[in-house]
C-alpha cells in the first residue's frame, strides 16, 4: 500500500476540486421502493430529518436526550453499520448522510424495527451538513467503503480530498477519530497521501495488524462482505484530529 503522493502520480488537487464539488456523482435512486419503505419515507423521514434550511447552532438539541457525544457517518449505504452502532451506544447522537434514496429507506427500516431514537438523517451531500455544523462538534466520523471511482479520469470524483479533510477538521473535536475503510488499495493510498500532508490529522498506526484488523465491536457492512467473498482484503484506517 503506497502512502506517498508521488506514488499515485497526483498533485494537490485544488483548484480542480471545484468541478467535482459542483455536484454529487452516481445514482440517486434504484429500484422502486416497497410500500413499507415508501411509507417510512413519507412519515418517518420528516421526524428524523436534519433541516439545513436554518442555522444548526445546537446540534445536540435535535435529539431528545441532548447527547454530548455526536458522531457522523458519511455515505451509510444500507445503514446496517450506523444502526448497529447507534443501538450499541444509545447515549450518543448520530448523523447519517446518504444521497441514495434506497439506502435512506433501508436505514429508516432499521430505525423503525430497532426503535432507535438517536439517529438524524441528511438524505443528500455530506458536505452540506459538515459545513452547517458548528466548529468542534463531532467526536467521531466514519467513511466506510466510499465509491472508489477507479478510473484515473474519474479520481477527482472521490470524496476524500484536501478540502474535505479541512472541512472535517473544523467540525471535529481535538482527539476525535476519523475511521476510513476500503477494499481498494489505490483508494487507501490516495487517502493516506492526503492525511499525511494534512496539518489537521495524525495516523498513529505502527504495524500492519492495526490497519488489517477491524475495529472493536465492528458489525461489518454489506460492502465488506462482498469484498471478502471476492477475495479483496479490506483495510481499516484510524486517523486522529490533532
Amino acid at each position: 500500500m503506497r502512502s506517498r503522493e508521488g506514488a499515485n502520480g497526483d498533485q494537490p488537487e485544488e483548484p480542480r476540486r471545484a468541478r467535482r464539488e459542483a455536484g454529487l456523482y452516481g445514482r440517486r435512486k434504484g429500484k422502486t421502493l416497497r410500500s413499507y419503505q415508501a411509507g417510512l419515507m413519507e412519515n418517518l423521514l420528516p421526524e428524523v430529518l436534519v433541516d439545513l434550511a436554518g442555522a444548526l447552532d445546537d446540534p445536540s438539541g435535535l435529539f431528545a436526550v441532548r447527547p454530548d457525544d455526536l458522531r457522523l457517518e458519511i455515505g451509510f449505504g444500507g445503514g446496517e453499520h450506523l444502526a448497529a452502532d447507534a443501538q450499541a451506544h444509545p447515549e450518543r447522537g448520530y448523523f447519517g448522510c446518504e444521497p441514495f434514496v434506497n439506502g435512506v429507506a433501508k436505514l429508516l427500516v432499521e430505525i423503525e424495527t430497532r426503535g432507535l431514537a438517536n439517529i438524524r438523517v441528511h438524505p443528500g451531500d455530506a458536505n452540506d451538513l459538515i459545513g452547517a455544523l458548528p466548529a468542534a462538534t463531532l467526536s467521531g466520523v466514519c467513511l466506510l467503503y466510499p465509491d472508489p471511482w477507479p478510473k484515473r479520469r474519474h479520481r477527482e470524483r472521490r470524496f476524500v480530498s484536501d478540502s474535505l479533510l479541512a472541512r472535517l477538521a473544523r467540525a471535529m473535536r481535538p482527539g476525535a477519530e476519523l475511521r476510513f475503510a476500503t477494499d481498494i488499495d489505490d483508494y487507501a493510498g490516495w487517502t493516506l497521501a492526503r492525511i499525511l500532508r494534512s496539518p489537521d490529522f495524525a495516523w498513529p498506526a505502527q504495524t500492519a495488524v492495526e490497519w488489517l484488523t477491524p475495529w472493536r465491536d465492528w458489525p461489518g457492512t454489506r460492502y465488506e462482505a462482498k469484498a471478502l467473498r471476492e477475495g479483496r482484503q479490506p483495510v481499516y484506517l484510524t486517523f486522529i484530529r490533532r
